[in-house]
């Protein structure tokens, strides 16, 4: 008996979904992928969620936001798929692989033992959906000896004051985490719609802002959706809308953004 490996599920109101937006000649970035994000964010109980093209993408995106590069040094699991430390790489820093449970989660006690005063991020893998010991971690990384450590570059870092959680929840949308969804458990949680996921859009990414109060999540969203779009201050969609194609470059940014086709 031949059983595929994980063919995507497509049904008829998908296809309706994706001809409409044919239809309307609106197929970049636009109403369709705004929708989407409210949509996440509402399912996993978060203020924010922003569209990508891909995991990697939000992964680079969000260590870029949080100043890693260079010198820095940001902890993984040795066990996941080669995105997860691929996207340290991208920023200049460098991964720490640590080992696993016997779940094939992190291990919080050989995350404790790899930081030093170089660490700036720690990247959970919620393996095969199974979602890590955010209880531990999060111990772990808010404990006075770490705090201590920890050496901030940039105002992000200094705004946290230890070492960020961030969770690739590649394939985890829909788990939850003492009875709620898992991405209220970590600072920053990244979705992937890849077409072998549980919910995919072919390829693309969802990034999930659970930030503590120290953040304006508004003011932040606004700035990592720019810096989706080249650093650019007006998307296609908006400039449409507004009548008025003038807009400025204001950092440094990627092309990283999702379609309304996805």
């Amino acid at each position: 008996m031949n059983i595929s490996f994980a063919p995507p599920y497509i049904d008829k109101d998908i296809e309706k979904e994706v001809c409409d937006c044919l239809k309307t000649g609106w197929i970049t970035t636009g109403p369709k992928t705004k929708e989407l994000e409210l949509l996440v964010a509402d399912f996993v109980s978060v203020p924010k969620a922003v569209c990508v093209n891909s995991w990697t993408s939000g992964a680079i995106l969000m260590l870029s936001w949080l100043g890693v590069g260079p010198g820095d040094e940001v902890i993984v699991p040795a066990y996941t798929y080669a995105a997860t430390a691929l996207s340290v790489l991208h920023v200049g820093a460098t991964p720490v692989m640590v080992d696993v449970l016997n779940d094939f989660t992190i291990d919080p006690q050989k995350v404790k033992e790899a930081i030093t005063n170089k660490t700036k991020a720690v990247i959970s893998v919620d393996f095969g959906g199974w979602p890590c010991d955010f209880e531990q971690l999060h111990a772990i990384l808010s404990s006075d000896d770490v705090i201590a450590k920890f050496q901030p570059r940039g105002t992000n870092q200094e705004k946290f004051g230890r070492p960020v959680l961030i969770s690739d929840a590649a394939h985890s949308l829909g788990a939850k985490y003492k009875n709620r969804p898992a991405a209220t458990a970590s600072d920053i949680t990244i979705f992937s719609l890849h077409a072998v996921k549980n919910i995919t859009t072919a390829e693309g990414g969802v990034i999930c802002l659970n930030l503590p109060p120290q953040f304006d999540v508004e003011e932040e969203y606004r700035i990592i959706k720019l810096n989706t779009n080249n650093g650019q201050t007006k998307d296609a969609f908006t400039k449409v809308k507004s009548g008025t194609w003038r807009y400025d470059i204001v950092s440094k940014g990627f092309k990283f953004k999702m379609s309304d086709i996805c």
